[in-house]
């Protein structure tokens, strides 16, 4: 296993939708193990192949509950389905996200409550998952990725403008940026 660079804001990869997976090869497992290498090294909950430069629709995950309950897993070519968003603005200290493709950033950000997951895993057996909370909210997150928006497209327009300016001022949104968990430490 390796732990690969993961592609910042402005690389093309993350601005595109991914293609479906044709081939459940050994290559599909390499990038898999070595995407779930990455993810613990950074440290993430999720990451999507787009963000390793990649652009097949998998994204892995592993979140761990306040009650302890530890959830992981790979999906490959995904469909969510997502309750309503609530109206309203997000709230900064509960619906705070940050993203391993703008590395030490949060910003708060609505998502739906409730989604319902399904895939296949490495073995082309589907699955379905339900979630609320947050790990509704990886999901949601990682299958944007999948198809090329980020959460920064997402955000309300105060926090909008304010992320540009962090990410001019880091030199950042240009095509050939990528960090490197572990090697690369990312000046604030």
């Amino acid at each position: 296993m390796a732990v690969l660079p993961i592609r910042i804001s402005g690389a093309p990869v993350l601005h595109s939708p991914a293609a479906e997976v044709t081939e459940f090869d050994a290559s599909l497992r390499t990038l898999v193990d070595d995407m779930l290498e990455t993810m613990k090294a950074a440290p993430g909950v999720g990451l999507a192949a787009p963000q390793v430069g990649v652009p097949l629709r998998v994204f892995v995950f592993s979140w761990t509950d306040d009650e302890g309950q530890s959830i992981s897993g790979t999906v490959i070519n995904p469909t969510l389905f997502i309750s309503p968003t609530p109206i309203g603005e997000a709230d900064e200290d509960t619906e705070s996200e940050g993203c391993l493709s703008i590395p030490g950033e949060r910003f708060p950000l609505r998502r739906a409550e409730h989604a319902i997951l399904r895939g296949v895993d490495l073995d082309q057996k589907p699955f379905e998952i339900e979630a609320d909370g947050w790990l509704a909210r990886i999901f949601q997150h990682e299958f944007d990725h999948l198809n090329g928006v980020l959460y920064a497209d997402r955000l309300e327009y105060d926090h909008s403008k304010i992320l540009a300016k962090v990410l001019r001022k880091k030199g950042w949104n240009t095509p050939d940026q990528s960090w490197t968990p572990g090697v690369d430490h990312l000046e604030d």
